[in-house]
């Protein structure tokens, strides 16, 4: 069995969790798995959205401490054996839209892995947090990441006390995109990705990376470019096809080229 499945359909990819019989807890297995998971869609060139989801009651339950490869290091997702740099959770380079759908408590490694999501949708019955402090270990990536999506008390909130927050103090302070109800989870992530879908998948792409590069580029460095990757998008044929859809008032037929 498959600790980590890919399925592709109608251009939307799902990456599923699938160790539910230990509360979705990475080990040194379903890490590579997960990895290979997020590597797969960054070259597959069907796959233009991907929905990160999990089976079972929890979405995520951290880091597995009984897990060898890995002991008290796993927690959180960081194994010693390897750099996590390139890791989809750790910053691996990815201008494709992808979403979140959680359901249950989403701890430590989980939370680190849904934070380089564009969009959280979270079910009522889901819960967030960091409890490494309360190991005595620090958080690593995700005390990276969190302030740049958080105000800094929100996100200290979660670093500093290890303790949870609920599903809706998480979409009050900007965790969540999105909060539904249970059994709506998988609908209303499903329906978000075709939606996404219907824009032209390197436009979507060109415009995402522009946002990530530039947010630490001068503004005369971030206009340039900007300006670089529309003269690179301009000569697809997706745009072609576009103005194309437009002239003739039709809905456009991407081919992602």
């Amino acid at each position: 069995m498959s600790l980590v499945t890919y399925e592709v359909n109608d251009h939307i990819a799902t990456i599923t969790l699938n160790r539910p019989e230990a509360r979705n807890a990475i080990n040194g297995a379903m890490r590579r798995d997960l990895n290979a998971a997020w590597d797969r869609f960054r070259d597959d060139e069907d796959a233009w959205v991907a929905i990160l989801t999990a089976h079972g009651e929890v979405f995520c339950a951290g880091g597995d401490l009984k897990d060898g490869e890995g002991s008290v290091g796993t927690f959180g997702g960081t194994f010693w054996e390897k750099p996590t740099i390139n890791s989809f959770e750790s910053g691996m380079e990815l201008f494709k839209p992808t979403i979140a759908a959680v359901h249950g408590p989403c701890i430590g490694y989980g939370l680190t892995g849904i934070l380089f999501c564009d969009f959280v949708i979270a079910s009522t019955s889901a819960s967030f947090s960091f409890p490494e402090v309360r190991l005595g270990l620090p958080t690593i990536v995700g005390a990276i990441r969190l302030p740049e999506r958080l105000r800094w008390a929100d996100a200290m909130e979660l670093l500093l006390t290890g303790k949870p927050v609920s599903a809706h103090r998480a979409k009050e302070i900007g965790l969540v995109w999105r909060l539904v109800e249970p059994d709506e989870l998988q609908e209303q992530a499903l329906a978000w990705a075709r939606t996404l879908t219907e824009a032209a998948p390197l436009a979507q792409r060109a415009t995402k990376e522009v946002a990530w590069r530039t947010a630490t580029m001068g503004w005369i460095e971030s206009v340039r470019f900007g300006e670089t990757m529309r003269k690179v998008a301009a000569v697809t044929e997706d745009v072609a096809e576009g103005l194309r859809a437009w002239r003739e008032k039709r809905a456009p037929t991407w081919r992602g080229r």
